[in-house]
């Protein structure tokens, strides 16, 4: 993740490995592996503010799969897992890119203001380690480079949605 946000000169909450195993083994990941077995992509699932919060975190794709819409499927799931274990949070994400910023659109997400976020000191302590960390501390963590996009479950347009994915079967 640390070394695609380099290639891309974006910032990126760095994250222990011992961190994402337990995110992976709470069951609050998604992982995509190819049918040869080999790993090609991630987003993991974090809680805050008592679950009042859930934050989709740390999409990436692996380089040589990049451009297929696997970011996309990636992001659904991860979507869908939050919405199932956390059915009353507010479902929230910070981005610099323009990539995850169209599909949290398609998901029906809308971009918000820093004060609508958690303000759980713990979540801001996850952004010390991104190269735009004095950005946001020179802003009193009112801004940053990245867009705050957040998922409404109680706007009108969203439940509507909702009820016409649960109302098909595949």
């Amino acid at each position: 993740m640390e070394n695609s946000a380099k290639v891309r000169g974006t910032g990126i909450a760095k994250r222990s490995v011992e961190y994402l195993n337990k995110k992976i083994t709470e069951g609050n990941a998604i992982i995509a592996i190819t049918e040869e077995n080999e790993w090609a992509g991630f987003c993991y699932i974090e809680t805050w503010s008592e679950e009042k919060f859930v934050v989709n975190s740390g999409l990436i794709v692996a380089p040589k799969y990049r451009i297929m819409g696997l970011a996309r499927s990636i992001k659904k799931e991860i979507f869908k897992l939050s919405r199932q274990k956390y059915p009353e949070a507010k479902i929230f994400g910070l981005t610099t890119g323009l990539a995850v910023m169209k599909i949290n659109s398609e998901l029906g997400y809308e971009p918000i203001t820093y004060s609508e976020i958690t303000q759980d000191e713990k979540f801001w302590d996850g952004c010390k380690s991104c190269i735009n960390y004095e950005i946001l501390i020179s802003k009193n963590k009112k801004n940053c480079l990245c867009t705050a996009m957040m998922y409404d479950k109680d706007d009108k347009l969203n439940q509507k949605r909702e009820n016409e994915e649960n109302s098909f079967s595949i």
